[in-house]
Formats: C-alpha cells, sequence, structure tokens
C-alpha cells in the first residue's frame, strides 16, 4: 500500500487489553500522520508501552483495529516488523560484544545484505555519534552511548516507521537534547515517528501530533496548536503597572481601545498591579502598552500568554478529572466513544 500525507502511517480504533482481567488498553484510538512525530503523552501506567506494542504486531489487542503503513499486525507482522525501527526504554543490547558486532547481528536479523551491511553501519553509527566506539564492548558504554547506539540499531534497516518508548530516559540533559534533535532530524528525511514519554519538556517543540493518554484511553488528540486553541480561544497578555491611584482608571479607557474585548484585575503582583487583558490578537499588545504609557502610567511587566504543552497538559487532566465527576466525557471523545 501506498501511503499518501492523508493516510495516517499508524492507525488504532477502539483497541483494549487487559492483563489477568486488569485493563492495560481501553477503547484507544490513535492516529498517527505519515512523516510527522507523534508524541503519546501521560503518566507511568497510561498505556503507551503497551500501545507501541499493539502497533508492532509483538502483542495482539483483545478487540479493536489497528493498521501499520497499511498491514495488519496480526496478519502481516513480519511486513510491519520490517518497516519499523524500535527503541524501547531500557534497549536490550549485548554487553560483551561490540558495538559493531551489535549492529552486525541486528542488520542479519532484518536482512539487509552482507555487501550493503558495513556501509549500513558505519552511517548509522556515524548518525548517532558512536562510530568512535563501535569497536569496545557495550558493557563498558555510558547510559547515552547505549541509546545512541539502539537508536543507531533501529535505523540500520532503514525502516519507514521508527518506534521510540520513553528514548530519553536515564540520559543527561545534553545528551537527551542530542537524541531528541537527531529525530527531528530524521522526520526531516521522510521518517514518521511515533514517540512515548512521560516528560513534558520533551514534547515542547518537537511533536507535530499529540495524544493525551490516561488509564489506557486517548483523552484529546491534534495538533499541539489546534488543541491550544480549544482550551484556550482567546488570546492575553499579562500586564503590570506601577500601583497608583490613577492605574484603575486608566485600564478603564484601555477598555475602550479597538481590539480589547476586556480586561481582568488581578491585583498586586510582584512587579506591581496586574491586569489580565483579553485581545482580539497579540498584535493589539502595542497597541495598549502604547496608550498606558502616552497617559502616563508606567509599564513594568508585559508577557503574553503563550500556553505550554505543560499548560496544555495540565489543562487537559484538569478538565477530563471535572467532566468525569460531572458524569460527562472528556474532550476529544465522540458521543459514540463516549457511551459504550
Amino acid at each position: 500500500m501506498t501511503l499518501t500525507r492523508e493516510t495516517p502511517a499508524v492507525a488504532l480504533h477502539g483497541v483494549s487489553k487487559s492483563f489477568n482481567e486488569k485493563s492495560a488498553l481501553t477503547d484507544l484510538t490513535v492516529v498517527a500522520p505519515e512523516g510527522k512525530i507523534t508524541v503519546l503523552l501521560g503518566p507511568n501506567g497510561a498505556g503507551k508501552t503497551t500501545a507501541i506494542r499493539c502497533i508492532t504486531g509483538a502483542m495482539s489487542p483483545d478487540q479493536g483495529c489497528i493498521r501499520v503503513l497499511g498491514f495488519d499486525p496480526e496478519i502481516d507482522g513480519e511486513a510491519v516488523r520490517s518497516e519499523c525501527g524500535v527503541v524501547s526504554a531500557k534497549p536490550a543490547l549485548y554487553d560483551r560484544l561490540t558495538g559493531w558486532d551489535n549492529l552486525v547481528y541486528a542488520a542479519e536479523l532484518h536482512g539487509v545484505s552482507k555487501v550493503n551491511m558495513p556501509n549500513r553501519i558505519k552511517t548509522s553509527a556515524e548518525r548517532f555519534g558512536i562510530e568512535h566506539a563501535l569497536d569496545e564492548q557495550v558493557g563498558g558504554y555510558s547510559t547515552g552511548m547505549k541509546t545512541r547506539l539502539a537508536l543507531a540499531r533501529s535505523v540500520l534497516h532503514e525502516p519507514r516507521l521508527l518506534l521510540f518508548d520513553e528514548p530519553t530516559s536515564g540520559l543527561d540533559p545534553e545528551s537527551a537534547q542530542a537524541v531528541l534533535a537527531l529525530i527531528r532530524e530524521m522526520t526531516a528525511e521522510g521518517h514518521t515517528v511515533v514517540m512515548c514519554t512521560h516528560h513534558l519538556i520533551e514534547a515542547e517543540g518537537l511533536a507535530d501530533h499529540i495524544v493525551v493518554l490516561d488509564v489506557g484511553t486517548d483523552l484529546v488528540a491534534g495538533a499541539p496548536a489546534d488543541l491550544v486553541r480549544q482550551y484556550w480561544p482567546e488570546d492575553s497578555v499579562l500586564i503590570a503597572v506601577d500601583h497608583d491611584p490613577t492605574s484603575a482608571a486608566l485600564f478603564t479607557d484601555i477598555d475602550k481601545l479597538s481590539g480589547v474585548r476586556r480586561i481582568e484585575p488581578l491585583g498586586e503582583g510582584g512587579s506591581g498591579l496586574e491586569f489580565r487583558v483579553v485581545v482580539d490578537n497579540h498584535a493589539i499588545t502595542a497597541d495598549v502598552v502604547a496608550a498606558l504609557t502616552a497617559a502616563g502610567s508606567r509599564v513594568r511587566k508585559v508577557v503574553p500568554h503563550e500556553p505550554s504543552l505543560e499548560e496544555l497538559y495540565f489543562a487537559v487532566r484538569r478538565s477530563t478529572r471535572d467532566l468525569s465527576e460531572a458524569g460527562a466525557p472528556p474532550p476529544g471523545f465522540t458521543r459514540e466513544k463516549a457511551t459504550r
């Protein structure tokens, strides 16, 4: 099957999986666009790793439909795995073998020809910065080096889909950033990436598409910017001014400016008297500040609200919890799904 940009590389619909009557996945839906980085966000135990195992066909769902690059992993598991590169949170490597021998073994398993093998190994090792350590036993590698070796191993057979489960687990900040940059480079070369993490800062600026999971099901999914707009439909800016008798009157006048929707007094803050100004768009902020300074007010702080992925994540969790307590489905659930 030839995938287009409109065809998802990975699609799970209504997938459920239990272990000893304990539910790991419940009615899970995940769609990963072709050529993008999809990040599965959720706390430990949310079902991220189980979802990855179902995608590769290493685990069969109890119910639901899974398609990976057009294949059904239960029927065409070998075809799916030949097109996947997988890095788990704790990669299984052979400590008594050298880095080179680990890669040779993986290349042989994936059917890389002996003619192409040396060049593939060299290229993969160079990409992840471990070419200098290939003659050393892997048991002497640092955690970061082992992760890089696992990443090199995952691309040896030039897979179309890369599945990374907590790829920066145990890494120092510099190594983690280097690994995330390499992941971004791979999508620029046409790979599709599905990555699991509970580290929100890792997904910030990396994810093209996110799926927030909890207790084995999806809460919301979409492009980060679209989800931010869903939870924060209005643009706003925090403005702090010197606390003087004229400040409140000044903001009353500002409320009349074109593009200003409303002003919400927040009281005294660390930088002075604070107000939340809700605007049509952030371009209005310059007009607001200009009007305040022209009226003689000393502006001490101007902070446009640009919600982070961390804010989004906790807003989703908070909204889901509140709706659950009220007996309503969380945002992102269809009526059909909510009533199952």
